[in-house]
């Protein structure tokens, strides 16, 4: 606490503010973590953001041997959540894309989510609601982008 207020201080504001977030988070991906393990959920929303990846390239990304990860894709695959295909450009390559059931699983979660988020705001009057948006785009412009690592940590 600041001593000349019963305010909290920026940080601990945040690191409240970040649990809050981090139980928003929770709560909106524990239903896919029933069809999925939180490593499979990150692949799923890798493609989302990503679109057609090789198999080579998102292993690398998310730091796996590509062999143990293509026993993972083979249960992704068979779960329904993944797709593979051949590159035509170059037939040894190894593409995978989200299936339809998989697109829907990472979108159900994005927007459980984005409900939750929608209902704390709405508690809030306009005015801090405009003051946390200015507050939330100013502390992601110093923090920037969370590495891979950091997000596989969560599978988010």
């Amino acid at each position: 606490m600041n001593a000349d207020s019963n305010a909290p201080s920026p940080t601990d504001a945040t690191l409240t503010a970040s649990r809050a977030l981090l139980g928003i988070v929770a709560r909106s991906v524990a239903s896919a973590l029933e069809v999925v393990t939180l490593p499979q959920f990150r692949v799923l929303v890798l493609l989302s953001n990503d679109g057609p990846t090789r198999l080579g390239s998102l292993a690398e990304r998310i730091g796996a041997l590509p062999s143990t990860f293509s026993r993972s894709v083979d249960r992704m695959v068979a779960g329904g959540w993944v797709e593979r295909s051949l590159r035509e450009d170059n037939r040894r390559e190894i593409l995978l894309d989200l299936t339809e059931d998989g697109r829907r699983l990472v979108d159900s979660v994005t927007e459980r989510r984005r409900r939750e988020i929608r209902t704390v705001l709405d508690a809030l009057p306009a005015d801090d609601q405009a003051l946390v948006a200015r507050a939330f785009d100013a502390f992601n412009r110093a923090a920037g982008e969370p590495t891979v690592d950091d997000l596989l940590t969560l599978g988010l």
